[in-house]
Order: C-alpha cells, then structure tokens, then sequence
C-alpha cells in the first residue's frame, strides 16, 4: 500500500480551508465550523490510531470492552445532541444509548461469532472496525428518527389528542407517525444499498481494494458489512421508536409534550 505523508494530507486539507474561505462571506457561521470539523477529524482519528496501534498489541477482552462502552457512550451522545426537540433528563441520553446497545452490539456479536468466526471473537482488528461501522450507521437512523419523531408529535398533537378522546390506543394515535419516523431512519442505508456499485464504491470496499485486496475478496466483506448495517440500523430505530413512543405517554395514556425541551 502506497504510504501517505503529512505533506500529503496538508494537500488534501488545503481543500477544506479553500471551501471554508469560499463559504465565509455567504455562510459566515458554516464556514467556522467546516474548519472546528476539519481539526476534530484530524486529532480524533490520530487519537483512535494510537489508541488501536496499543490495543492490538495488548488484545485483551477488558480493552476492547472499555473501548466499545466508550464509543457507545460518544454515540449517545451524539444522538442527543442532533435533536431539536429532546426529551427532559436521562430520557433524552438513554433511549439512544439503550437502542444502540440492543442492536449494534446484539448484530456485531452474531457477525463476529457465527459469520466471520475469527479466534478470538474479539479480536480487535475486526471487533472495533465493525462495531464502529454499525454504531455510526444506527446512530445516524436513530438520531434521525428521533428526531422527526418529537418534532411530529409536537406538531400533531392536536390530532393525536383527538384521536385518543375517540378512544384510540396510543399505538392506534401515533401509528401514522410511526410509519413515517421509521421510513426517515432507513432511508439512508436503503439509499446507500440501492447505490452501491452502480453510483458509488462503498469505503470499506474501497479501502480493501487500495489495501491490495482482491475485489472479489473486498465486495463479499462489502455486503455482509451492509446487510449488517441494516439489520442494525433498523432493529435500532425500531426500538428506539418503540421506547420514545411510550416515554411520550403516560400510564393514563396521556400525550406528555411537557417531556420535550427544545435544544438551544
């Protein structure tokens, strides 16, 4: 594999701050923070590679463990942040946090187990690599899910109050949002299998073949890592979707909307 200098990605970085000074008179505010992106790249995948370079050295079940946990937690996190309207204390951290657990985990652990079943199973050349792929990917069907999730029921919560004096179940009430919120959360991954190979080569495909795979070798690992991916994802939103659906409710079968706070 061809090695890149730090000559060359100050190259491929010059890109980035030609757009961000492009950007600066029409978008002001966009461009600050096209380049607090560009740094945070830099330093946390410098940060992870080190962090990888130790862990593969010392492959111990406890660090790739306490890796996982923390990734997880960044993932959370994460979810929270990207909310417009949020749900008030634990809530608003927990439900990304405990779906992602559910079903990244629950899939990386069947691959890692019964699909690949490399020795051992948590080695980390293939455990963090692909537990990192389906976090992000669930993260980003939640995060979007959740989103149009609270943001629908504040905006329709005429309807479904009505609908509950009709005598509706709240399953009944938000079924229609329902529907629509999962569709928003696998949009994406659908896009993305629906694209492959015809309108792009996906990254790890394409980072196998510049490795030096065969492409045979590097489109087999490409869609068992997509099928993955969507297996996490929606198992993920789904449940995701069922916890803040119930959270939106009370015992009484009331709608909450005193649960959400709008995000500064």
């Amino acid at each position: 594999m061809i090695q890149l200098s730090n000559f060359d990605l100050s190259l491929a970085a010059l890109l980035v701050l030609a757009l961000a000074l492009s950007a600066r008179r029409m978008y002001p505010g966009l461009a600050g923070q096209l380049v607090v992106a560009a740094l945070r790249t830099v330093i946390q995948l410098t940060l992870i590679g080190l962090v990888l370079k130790a862990l593969f050295a010392n492959a111990g079940l406890l660090w790739v463990a306490l890796l996982s946990l923390v990734m997880l937690g960044i993932a959370g996190r994460e979810v929270m942040a990207r909310q417009h309207r949020r749900f008030v204390g634990a809530w608003s951290y927990g439900i990304g946090v405990v779906s992602m657990f559910v079903s990244s985990f629950t899939v990386a652990l069947f691959a890692l187990i019964v699909v690949v079943g490399n020795e051992p199973w948590y080695q980390p050349q293939y455990a963090i690599p692909l537990l990192g792929m389906l976090l992000g990917n669930t993260m980003n069907g939640i995060a979007l899910a959740l989103d149009r999730l609270t943001q629908s029921a504040w905006e329709q919560r005429g309807v479904i109050e009505a609908r509950l004096m009709l005598g509706h179940s709240t399953q009944q009430a938000m079924s229609d949002i329902r529907q629509q919120v999962f569709r928003s959360g696998l949009i994406p991954i659908i896009n993305a299998m629906a694209a492959a190979g015809v309108v792009s080569l996906p990254g790890m495909m394409t980072g196998q073949i510049l490795a030096g795979a065969e492409p045979v070798e590097a489109v087999k690992y490409q869609i068992l890592i997509m099928f993955l991916i969507t297996g996490g994802a929606g198992f993920g939103t789904m449940a995701a979707v069922h916890l803040a659906v119930r959270r939106l409710f009370d015992e009484r079968q009331r709608l909450r909307l005193d649960r959400l706070k709008r995000s500064n």
